[in-house]
């Protein structure tokens, strides 16, 4: 009898898709809210690691804090991770929050330890093409983004964000249901910032200057909470 290997399993399970990689300008945005202190929550953490490997998805891990009184603090965890999980939920009508979930482009909800849901849910979007045209440049420190007038501008609210966010990083968990396992994490969200609440009426010009050397990503989304219409990367 053959045997697989949990990560074996999960790589197939995302990776198939007989769409061809598209490098940019607008990968399909994975947001998966997790934590060191959730039990359940390591094959997500695992899958979220091998989104990471294409181009044409950028997976994001926002840790959050409320299973911290388990026994084991996420020091990589953040409230207001936990506000935007909340929003999303508000939103969409939902009256609980829980984790692993994965935000697939600000739209679709789904259990993100779930190898075949998640593929199902990233097989919507490969190739999409996004509603606006956002330029990302980035020379050393120095970061611009651009996005030109829309002609079918509406009377909404497009939210620009900025989010920094670490490769790869590895803990030790001491205590917790997790005690004892060392665990790597991918692409951990390090910060997220609005850069601007923009109407599309006329052109939007943001120059930042970055602290560190860290990957950075910029998400044009429908305000509060909607879809996620462009997005690239800028590492």
């Amino acid at each position: 009898m053959r045997t697989f290997s949990l990560s074996s399993l999960i790589f197939a399970a995302v990776c198939a898709t007989s769409q061809p990689l598209v490098a940019d300008p607008s990968p399909v945005v994975v947001e998966l809210y997790t934590s060191q202190g959730c039990s359940s929550c390591p094959p997500a953490d695992e899958i979220l690691k091998r989104m990471a490997e294409r181009e044409d998805v950028l997976p994001l891990a926002y840790h959050v804090d409320y299973w911290d009184y388990i026994g084991w603090e996420d020091a990589f965890a953040a409230p207001e991770y936990a506000d935007r999980q909340r929003g999303y939920a508000h939103v969409a009508g939902r009256n609980m929050i829980y984790t692993p979930q994965m935000i697939v482009m600000g739209r679709e909800d789904v259990v993100g330890a779930d190898a075949m849901q998640v593929s199902e849910a990233l097989e919507h979007y490969y190739g999409h093409k996004p509603r606006v045209n956002l330029t990302v440049t980035r020379k050393g420190e120095a970061l611009s983004v651009a996005l030109p007038a829309l002609p079918d501008a509406k009377v909404e609210t497009l939210r620009v964000q900025l989010v920094r966010y670490m490769p790869l990083r590895r803990v030790d968990i001491k205590r917790g249901e997790l005690a004892g396992q060392v665990l790597d994490y991918a692409n951990v969200v390090e910060s997220h910032e609005v850069l601007a609440d923009w109407d599309g009426t006329k052109p939007l010009q943001v120059d930042v200057t970055l602290p560190d050397a860290l990957p950075a990503a910029v998400l044009v989304q429908e305000w509060p909470y909607g879809a996620i219409v462009a997005a690239a990367r800028a590492e």
